[in-house]
């Protein structure tokens, strides 16, 4: 799939989550849903929206702060299931020296929203683990 800003992540590749670009601060990405995808119930599993989500905000971040970003905390509220590809859309909506709040959200096929998310990142050292 490819580096996100520079930033390789295994299991967004994994995943099917595809970068679609920046555009005034705002990541988008997006991931075709098929069976693989599914839960029990045949919808899309709430851990695939969780991670499109994170990635979302932390790619946002990481365009924001110049540098990778870890997530420190995260808030979804999940508001009905998705069809066909989910679309999310990232942004910083406040930073600081080194800590970034962050918010999402994913639209399914339709335009319906499925998912709204928010989030705290911090600016990594290079000691530090890998990229939200």
């Amino acid at each position: 799939m490819g580096a996100i800003f520079g930033a390789k992540i295994p299991f967004a590749d994994l995943c099917g989550i595809e970068f679609l670009g920046v555009e005034n601060g705002v990541t988008r990405l997006r991931v075709v849903l098929d069976e693989r995808h599914g839960n029990n119930s045949g919808l899309p599993h709430g851990g695939l929206v969780a991670t499109l989500l994170d990635i979302a905000m932390g790619s946002a971040a990481r365009f924001a702060a110049g540098a990778p970003v870890m997530t420190l905390d995260m808030h979804i509220h999940f508001m009905a299931p998705g069809e066909t590809s989910l679309t999310a859309e990232g942004r910083v909506t406040r930073a600081g020296g080194s800590i970034l709040f962050a918010e999402a959200e994913a639209r399914d096929g339709k335009g319906d929203i499925v998912a709204k998310a928010s989030g705290i990142f911090k600016k990594r050292k290079p000691s530090d683990g890998g990229d939200g």
